[in-house]
């Protein structure tokens, strides 16, 4: 019943014929007939044998072991029946879906594939070619990496990979709201990698500038908190902080606003701690204006959503594991016929069977149903120069991003 409640589909009377089904999964799909039980049983008995012989405990848990680390799926005949079972439920589910309004999940027909092919070449046509003006980007992590500024996940490279010398209780303690109102300190010793002076935004975040410039996108909604979109030039109105910045900072006590160069300086200063109030009396700490867990993410992100992604022609996601809500769940506000582009060094925002079946959003790149969805394997700065190549930018986007950077040093010299 609770997945039922999840399922983004108006319900209509024939809804007691879905609760039917779901209801009888048990009956109808898992009755194993007499030949798969025996299959099980006989797999049992040989293995509380084995159980009971010490000589076989190492191999079998050296077995389980390479399983999982493979995640294979299980070669004895009660593992294929299960895998068996399984598969018949989840199919036996989609049906049971589609008997509301006649939609069924893995139903295409009705769709039509608006890429001439589903690659970064078939993206760089329809751009081409469509005269688009309502490209939305999606973007993480991934797109700052080489500026120096380390992602969250990537295993031994990773923000929380690293965290180690701040004694915290979980690493993810160090953007909790409430570890950091009871001790600042270890956040503010962070913040000096996070945001150092004078950091140069990459050719991805200069590319996502010559998008706005040519009149193509109509947002760029970031997960970064480094604030390099507004240090590239990208229009302040057309960002979307997700996560917010520290463009913008808060005193904790009486709410004073300070801005970027003010915390700036103090993260540069070694003999403060932890940046406080000068309202005098006040003593406050100063927040950056960036979303803890435990915060409400920025009201200006849902109200832009609400108006963007239905009218997004492209959907360009960078640099980002699309593992954190509700930022991850936007990909699937855009129209059902909207093509899907991500570039990212891993795959991400993939979905399993069970979960577009109950509606779930995810992306379908290389699923055989897939008409729209685009996977570049690759670094955002590849990526961006492969796309800004296909688009003939590529000499503009060299051009723009030398003199943007020739800005920037001369600024650190003070010229």
């Amino acid at each position: 019943m609770v997945l039922v409640r999840q399922l983004r589909i108006e319900l209509n009377p024939q809804v007691s014929d879905l609760l039917y089904s779901v209801n009888s999964f048990s009956i109808d799909h898992f009755e194993m007939s007499s030949s798969e039980k025996s299959k099980v049983n006989d797999t049992s008995t040989t293995k509380s044998a084995e159980d009971d012989d010490p000589t076989t405990a190492i191999g079998n848990d050296k077995k389980i072991q390479e399983t999982d680390a493979k995640h294979e799926e299980p070669s004895s005949s009660s593992g294929s029946t299960v895998h068996n079972l399984y598969n018949r439920f989840v199919t036996s589910f989609e049906q049971a879906l589609g008997s509301i309004q006649g939609y069924f999940i893995s139903d295409t027909s009705q769709k039509k594939q608006k890429l001439e092919n589903l690659t970064l070449e078939g993206v760089a046509e329809y751009i081409k070619e469509k005269q688009l003006r309502n490209i939305v980007f999606m973007v993480g992590a991934g797109i700052s990496t080489s500026a120096g500024i380390p992602d969250f996940r990537s295993p031994g490279t990773g923000l929380y990979d690293n965290l180690e010398k701040y004694n915290l209780p979980d690493p993810q303690a160090i953007f909790e709201i409430g570890f950091f109102k009871k001790n600042p300190e270890p956040f503010f010793t962070l913040a000096r990698e996070l945001f150092p002076e004078k950091l140069k935004p990459t050719p991805c975040h200069y590319f996502i500038r010559l998008m706005d410039e040519k009149g193509l996108m109509r947002r760029c909604y970031t997960q970064n908190i480094d604030s390099l979109e507004y240090i590239s030039g990208i229009k302040t109105d057309k960002v979307v902080t997700a996560h917010g910045s520290h463009h913008t900072n808060t005193c904790l006590s009486c709410h004073k606003k300070y801005n970027v160069d003010w915390i700036t300086a103090k993260l540069k200063d070694k003999n403060v701690p932890v940046p406080k109030c000068e309202v005098s009396g006040c003593d406050g700490v100063v927040k950056p204006d960036i979303v803890f867990f435990g915060e409400s993410l920025p009201k200006r992100f849902f109200t832009c959503a609400i108006s963007d992604f239905p009218k997004c022609d492209l959907l360009i996601i960078m640099g980002t594991s699309l593992v954190v809500q509700p930022f991850a769940g936007m990909v699937h506000e855009v129209g059902d016929d909207v093509p899907r582009l991500l570039i990212n060094l891993t795959e991400a925002g993939r979905v399993s069977r069970v979960e577009r079946a109950i509606g779930l959003p995810g992306l379908c790149y290389d699923e055989e149903e897939n008409l729209r969805d685009v996977f570049w394997k690759g670094t955002c700065d590849d990526g961006a120069w492969k796309l800004a190549e296909l688009l003939g930018w590529k000499s503009e986007l060299k051009s723009l991003m030398e003199r943007e950077w020739a800005k920037i040093d001369r600024e650190k010299l003070g010229t």
